[in-house]
């Protein structure tokens, strides 16, 4: 594969859409665009090497089994090493000091999901792999030069390039009602110019983009930081994933296959502390750090190793007040930046990137373009409908079982056992974790 340049002569060049942030969200769409036959540029200012190797950062990813099939769809999947995808059976949910935990199974689970009942609640994936498989499946590495600069030549030729390596200095975009005939812009930091039928952003929850183009969007900072790593331990998990919510902390356990050196047990391990009293956990010594997990954990998996980095992020939830624009689309944790205490972050990334393709496809069918005013009011319905319930619901649980007041504390203990008790409940929990 070639890295692409533009000819210092030709500083500007027109694309049907152009796609600002090459994360899993960005080199989805680009990969879900191709049936469309566009001409599409991705703008990342990682540099194309990062993104062809991403490198650990300690997030594991719960995909639901809706998500496994799109990703299928995207040629994604098989991607994937065969090791690195863990199955999740079952989630544990537990409060306080208290033994109990309430358990959604997979057999809570609705049939005909994916292909036939589904075994599992669905697959662990570390993000890194995620990334990888995505770019992979976007340039396959079979001696095609895709990527390729576009040249005065091919004024007409469809696909995608990627400007890596670039951040975005300026966005514009003219109105379609006011300026049918006008485009989106960006400038890039070398001063070349890109303008498009259509903008999407695709960087972040925090997204420039999308401020850049005067939309809102309402911020919760939970005044939290959530540490993650990867770490071994003599007690067996059974693939069920824990959601501990306990007095002070908030312990989360990702089950994973078991350790390629040693064959102990292996889990992606989260804890969530109010950040003034992260720092003091993070900087730890190995052979503290894990006495210190092994007792936040209660000694509940015996004695825990840490086999990886230690990655720490703040945690805060975004959600816009519009997801489009003049000429704008948002996707991914542009759309929509989830508490990742239901997991649902880039399953929810997806289904906008499916959502939205399948708009344009629609809008196309009908004769309408890419910006059209209708086609995105009715992929930010759709794609409201799919996100902002979850967003809020989330919002609610995350309060509930973090407020440690005596009465809080009674309601979640009581709620967790009632939820066991009540099989629809369950079966409901099951279908949302699974993505039916």
């Amino acid at each position: 594969m070639q890295t692409e340049t533009l000819p210092t002569s030709d500083k500007q060049r027109h694309f049907d859409i152009v796609i600002v942030g090459a994360g899993p969200a960005g080199l989805s769409l680009a990969q879900a665009l191709k049936p469309l036959s566009l001409r599409v540029a991705l703008v990342e200012q990682t540099p194309r090497d990062s993104l062809a190797a991403p490198a650990f950062d300690g997030r594991e990813i719960a995909l639901t089994q809706h998500s496994v099939g799109l990703m299928k769809q995207l040629d994604m999947w098989a991607r994937l090493p065969a090791d690195a995808v863990s199955p999740l059976r079952d989630a544990r949910v537990m409060d306080g000091a208290d033994p109990f935990a309430m358990t959604i199974s997979h057999n809570d689970a609705p049939a005909g999901i994916a292909a036939g009942v589904p075994s599992e609640l669905g697959f662990l994936v570390g993000n890194h792999h995620i990334r990888k498989a995505a770019f992979e499946a976007l340039a396959p590495l079979d001696g095609e030069a895709l990527f390729a600069a576009p040249s005065q030549d091919d004024g007409n030729m469809v696909g995608t390039w990627l400007f890596a390596g670039q951040a975005v200095q300026t966005v514009h975009s003219a109105d379609v009602q006011t300026a049918p005939d006008g485009c989106a812009q960006v400038v890039l930091t070398d001063g070349r110019v890109l303008t498009a039928d259509l903008l999407v952003a695709a960087d972040s929850r925090h997204s420039s983009t999308r401020r850049a183009l005067g939309i809102a969007a309402d911020m919760h900072d939970f005044g939290r930081s959530m540490l993650v790593c990867v770490m071994t331990h003599p007690v067996p998990h059974h693939h069920a994933a824990w959601e501990w919510f306990d007095y002070g902390q908030t312990l989360a356990l990702l089950p994973m296959n078991p350790c390629p050196d040693t064959g102990l047990y292996r889990s992606s391990v989260v804890l969530t502390l109010p950040s003034s009293e992260m720092q003091g956990v993070h900087t730890l010594a190995a052979s503290e750090f894990n006495t210190e997990l092994t007792r936040r954990f209660a000694d509940r998996l015996g004695p825990m190793t840490l086999v990886s980095t230690r990655h720490v992020y703040p945690l805060v939830a975004v959600y816009p007040r519009r997801l489009v624009g003049p000429r704008l689309a948002c996707v991914g944790d542009a759309a929509c930046g989830m508490h990742p205490v239901t997991a649902h972050g880039f399953n929810l990334g997806l289904k906008s990137v499916d959502a939205l393709v399948a708009e344009l496809s629609r809008g196309r069918r009908l004769g309408r373009g890419l910006a059209d005013a209708t086609v995105l009011a009715r992929y930010e319905r759709v794609h409201w409908l799919a996100s902002r319930p979850t967003y809020l619901a989330t919002q609610l649980v995350t309060h509930l079982y973090t407020h440690e007041a005596a009465p809080a504390r009674l309601l979640r203990q009581a709620a967790l056992r009632i939820g066991q008790r009540f099989a629809p409940f369950r079966r409901a929990v099951a279908a949302s974790l699974t993505g039916a």
